[in-house]
């Protein structure tokens, strides 16, 4: 399969160049930006030298939908509303990274994102990628939506939960963490290595845009949630996301019926490792890879359950899970080009 990259110069489209350029099933066709037209790619990024044959393009949509199966945008936000529409009607494949598709209200969308939501038709076709949990044939699917890098770790950890109704629906709170790389690769004082170094931040209070897409699918997948409490942090760190969710049990439970019943849900899943008892995970155990690692535990004295998902915020909360919906696309094993360990320390 060729494959078009729309968004190449981001961390996201970096990202999908250095996880494609191997994958044995496609092959990248081209890269495409709104700048740095004709340039090599590794006039950006010097550690892609061995792929220095890719130059980036303008982002022609006659030109690319004539040439590829599938495009891959890595881009901001009102981006794939306007392009994903084209490239549907050539029968050309999307996933779109962005936040376009994935939320089904479009009224909730424009509240969130401050722009005007995409087309209730195109938008419809959309499938929300979260791999683990969609139980659509992925073969037969033309327009995915990449689920956001909170969203993944944050429904990841809470699923198992959610669809057992095993917790009281109006107490989630999820406090969660990442780092800088999550705010994209433009130049902000907020982002600032002085501002950033040795501080703490938090942001976007009770305002993220991420908000209703967790409530929506949480909502999918248990009618009874309604709002949910959401704080991000931004911590000086390059790559990584840990979300720390909390929720009050029905009834009673334990740590090791927890665990238990977290390890049975993800057991054919690869890409989630849930820990043994008294274990936690730490970002940097998955950092650079595709998966999510989960750690369990119940609080006897407060009847609460705290649920710790870390991922890697441009791997499994970005890119790596575009490649693990375009493999479920294909129809190949999912790990294919992202089975690989993460690299540590």
């Amino acid at each position: 399969m060729r494959i078009a990259i729309i968004g190449a110069t981001g961390y996201g489209g970096e990202e999908l160049v250095r996880l494609l350029a191997n994958h044995p099933s496609v092959s990248i066709h081209s890269i495409h930006a709104t700048s740095m037209h004709g340039e090599p790619l590794t006039n950006l990024y010097p550690h892609m030298h061995a792929f220095g044959d890719l130059r980036i393009e303008p982002v022609d949509v006659n030109k690319i939908a004539s040439e590829v199966e599938c495009v891959m945008m890595a881009t901001p936000s009102g981006v794939s509303t306007k392009l994903a529409p084209y490239f549907l009607e050539k029968d050309v494949k999307v996933i779109d990274l962005s936040g376009d598709f994935r939320i089904k209200n479009s009224e909730e969308y424009k509240k969130w994102y401050g722009i005007d939501a995409p087309n209730k038709g195109v938008a419809s076709q959309a499938v929300y990628g979260l791999p683990e949990w969609t139980d659509t044939d992925m073969t037969k699917v033309n327009l995915v939506a990449n689920p956001g890098c909170y969203p993944t770790a944050i429904l990841l950890g809470l699923a198992p939960l959610v669809q057992q109704q095993m917790i009281d629906e109006s107490s989630i709170i999820i406090d969660a963490k990442t780092g800088v790389s999550g705010a994209g690769k433009g130049l902000s004082a907020a982002t600032h290595f002085s501002e950033t170094n040795d501080n703490l931040k938090i942001y976007k209070v009770n305002g993220h845009q991420h908000t209703p897409e967790i409530e929506e699918t949480l909502q999918r997948w248990n009618e009874s949630v309604g709002s949910v409490t959401f704080t991000t942090h931004l911590v000086p760190m390059t790559r990584g996301i840990m979300a720390t969710m909390y929720g009050t049990v029905k009834g009673h439970t334990t740590t090791e019926k927890l665990v238990e019943l977290f390890k049975e849900t993800y057991h054919d899943d690869f890409f989630v490792r849930v820990r043994d008892f008294g274990q936690f995970p730490s970002t940097k155990e998955v950092y650079g890879s595709n998966f999510c690692d989960i750690g369990v535990t119940f609080d006897e004295r407060t009847n609460r359950v705290t649920v710790v998902s870390v991922i890697d915020n441009l791997i499994k909360g970005a890119s790596g899970q575009a490649v693990q919906n375009l493999n479920k696309m294909i129809g190949i094993d999912e790990k294919t080009g992202l089975d690989f360990m993460p690299v540590y320390p």
